[in-house]
């Protein structure tokens, strides 16, 4: 059993800052370990989502709502919502603890942890699938959508938690058994400054860990490959094309002709992925990163793959949304960033119709450009980047401009031909004219749905 910090909240003056879905369970934890918690968020009660659950975080907790967050030095301990930017609390705050650091504090069960860019929740939920298929109790949270907290008490034999860079800032002691590091591009250089700086945030997934754990990195990625000279445990390197052997590591993941190979010390094993077909072609990377966890984990590749046969891709990831007429319609809404957005336009066949745009992140959209030259027919471009993306793409594709999401559907199925393939993949953040990445997706699914003349069901 792993060892873990200790986790004494009794009579501590605990300020929870932030009261989305983490916040509220964070503020619920510590309460129920005895500590005095105020719970706050700058926005009105009634504006928040999901207000109702305010009245069901008990009697040790004030929440105070629609007014400046109160000074963290009076509080012994401080714990953000992912979305509060460190420079809030950092240098007044005694001691952070953020979910993902309770969570770590009050779980015995080994972690599989992942961060990274791209493909974090597909490659958390594949962890998750392939534990059940070996026959261990598992279950995935974090940043995929259920609170890290939500695990504890739960007969688990262990835990999959989907890590972001923003819940890495307000870690101390997290020490994942196995901790898998995906792509890094760049992404949300606003809050981290620069792709060094966001690098670093990642990196803090393998600062606690000790000799016995292992370090899953993507010796694809030239970042990530730096990781190995800071990880104090085993480095299990993994590729999409053909070994990248890390120096001193005696194991090994990587692609090769529809299959996972795997090397170590006792030689070499081949899982054909052709069980994977329901997999987008980005998200074979994903499954070898996948099955590589759930090998430093202790179990057998072959029997972990059989967890892909019945695996599909997530919600909002290439999700296909209509077959109808030769034309495939496309839902990537989760490609928030040009990285995602580069995967999606890479592995799509035939030509492309694009809708792009949405609130920027700052980042360059060069290199999006060069990977849509030659793929992409048109671009319809909505929202608050679409004149940045424009100017990016001038001269090597044909663009339009339009003004809501609807237009773009709307648009595209006058342009699509038979063979052709219409992509939603915004490159951006969804903010500007929608609550979340999954609500864009879904007025686009609902969008071209209409267009068939079925419903969203």
């Amino acid at each position: 059993m792993q060892q873990v910090p200790s986790l004494d909240l009794e009579g501590m003056d605990v300020l929870v800052l932030g009261l989305g879905m983490s916040g509220r369970s964070a503020a619920r934890f510590c309460a129920e370990r005895g500590a005095r918690v105020t719970a706050a968020d700058e926005g009105e009660a009634s504006q928040l989502a999901d207000a109702g659950e305010l009245d069901d975080l008990g009697p040790n907790v004030r929440v105070l709502c629609g007014q400046p967050f109160p000074d963290p030095s009076s509080f012994s301990l401080t714990v953000p919502s992912p979305g509060i930017p460190a420079e809030r609390y950092r240098g007044a705050a005694r001691r952070v603890w953020g979910d993902i650091e309770l969570a770590g504090r009050a779980l015995s069960i080994p972690i599989i942890a992942v961060t990274g860019t791209n493909g974090k929740s597909t490659t958390v939920r594949l962890i998750e699938a392939m534990l059940n298929a070996a026959g261990l109790r598992a279950e995935a949270a974090g940043n995929v959508g259920t609170p890290a907290l939500s695990l504890i008490g739960k007969a688990l034999d262990a835990a999959v938690l989907e890590v972001s860079s923003f819940q890495l800032e307000a870690v101390e002691s997290f020490r994942p058994r196995v901790a898998v590091v995906l792509n890094i591009t760049p992404d949300h250089l606003d809050r981290h400054g620069d792709l060094a700086g966001y690098a670093r945030a990642k990196r803090r997934i393998l600062e606690q860990q000790r000799d016995d754990d292992v370090a899953v990195l993507d010796f694809e990625n030239e970042w990530v490959r730096d990781f190995a000279d800071h990880a104090p445990g085993e480095i299990i390197p993994f590729s999409a094309h053909g070994p990248r052997p890390a120096a001193g590591s005696s194991r090994a993941s990587w692609l090769d002709a529809g299959a996972a190979v795997f090397s170590s010390a006792q030689g070499i094993e081949r899982v054909p992925l052709d069980s994977a077909q329901g997999l987008p072609a980005p998200d074979r990377d994903n499954a070898l990163a996948a099955l590589t966890a759930v090998w430093a984990l202790g179990v057998e590749p072959l029997e972990a793959a059989t967890a892909l046969l019945d695996f599909r891709a997530l919600p909002h990831r290439c999700e296909v949304i209509s077959t109808a007429h030769d034309v495939t319609w496309l839902n990537d809404s989760k490609a928030t960033n040009p990285g995602a957005a580069q995967r999606a336009l890479k592995s799509t066949t035939g030509p492309i119709i694009w809708i792009a745009g949405g609130r920027g992140k700052g980042l360059s959209f060069a290199d999006l450009a060069e990977t849509a030259r030659g793929r992409v027919r048109r671009a319809l471009l909505i929202g608050e980047a679409a004149e940045e993306i424009q100017a990016a793409l001038a001269g090597q594709v044909d663009c339009e401009r339009l003004e809501n999401l609807e237009a773009a559907v709307e648009s595209a199925a006058r342009l699509c031909q038979p063979g052709d393939a219409v992509l939603l993949a915004p490159a951006c953040a969804s903010f500007d004219q929608f609550k979340s990445f999954e609500e864009r997706g879904d007025r686009f699914r609902a969008a071209v749905l209409r267009l068939m003349g079925k419903s969203d069901t």
